[in-house]
């Protein structure tokens, strides 16, 4: 049974709310964080949370300026500390000692960041389809889009567009159907919008693109970490993903037939993953 829930976090310029859904036992002391990618939304990790239900409490937040979650004041402050920041309030309200962390992209970036911590809570963690470089040409791509409001005129429309555009892999046609009904949020004059701040932009745009150099953090993991990766993306390159293997205690998994991202909406991938977080 899926529970929603939320916290009130502190930005720059004042609170906001951070909301969030969870599966399994409240009282389960063994945690999942599962965190979404950049437009993304927690509602993308419904099947694999309900694959882990019986194990974990599994919570899936929606970063801020997404979802159901709060829009910032000021656009500005879309940034990785404040939602480092978020993210531990959040964990201060589960009271877990330790969790396991499942983050797509952005959420996997956000979970190395905090798994490099001194003292930190981060157990186990999975990174789909992202790793300690990210390429230029990926944020390019990225940026073709990103911050550019469409509008549609049905949900039918809006579905259309993301599975168009977005190199999923084999997904049903139920999965797409529920990827767009959360990704899409109903104006008051009936047309349809994706639900994310188009504001997420500003910063995004705010100095020109280039590698992004993340082995400061990944080479302070101190955990086991399983690599995924979309046989087809641009966001994590083959020699990226060499080069982190080379870290002990470090798995890969690539996935067929699929670029950026991994939805982790199937057995073999939940699967994989399941494997390694209980293992």
């Amino acid at each position: 049974m899926m529970r929603e829930g939320a916290v009130r976090c502190l930005d720059p310029h004042g609170f906001h709310w951070m909301r969030y859904v969870e599966w399994g036992d409240e009282k389960n002391p063994r945690v999942l964080v599962c965190v979404h990618g950049l437009t993304r939304n927690g509602r993308d990790f419904d099947y694999l949370a309900q694959s882990l239900a019986d194990a974990y409490r599994v919570v899936c937040p929606d970063i801020v300026g997404r979802g159901r979650s709060d829009f910032l004041r000021d656009a500005a402050d879309y940034t990785y500390p404040v939602y480092c920041t978020d993210l531990t309030t959040l964990l201060a309200k589960l009271g877990a000692e330790t969790v396991d962390w499942v983050g797509t992209s952005m959420g996997g970036i956000l979970g190395m960041i905090l798994a490099a911590m001194p003292g930190s809570p981060v157990r186990k963690l999975v990174m789909n389809d992202v790793g300690c470089v990210v390429p230029k040409a990926s944020l390019e791509r990225i940026g073709e889009y990103l911050g550019k409001e469409a509008v549609y005129d049905t949900l039918e429309g809006l579905q259309a567009d993301i599975r168009r555009v977005s190199p999923f892999g084999q997904l049903t046609d139920e999965q797409w159907r529920h990827l767009a009904i959360h990704s899409a949020r109903r104006a008051e004059d009936g047309k349809w919008h994706f639900r994310y701040d188009p504001g997420i932009a500003k910063n995004f745009f705010a100095a020109p693109l280039a590698d992004v150099d993340l082995r400061a953090y990944w080479n302070m993991v101190h955990g086991p970490v399983m690599v995924v990766r979309g046989e087809h993306s641009d966001l994590l390159l083959p020699a990226t993903l060499e080069e982190m293997k080379r870290r002990p205690r470090t798995e890969a998994l690539v996935i067929k037939d699929t670029g950026h991202c991994p939805m982790l909406m199937n057995e073999h991938q939940a699967g994989a993953v399941r494997r390694f977080l209980l293992g």
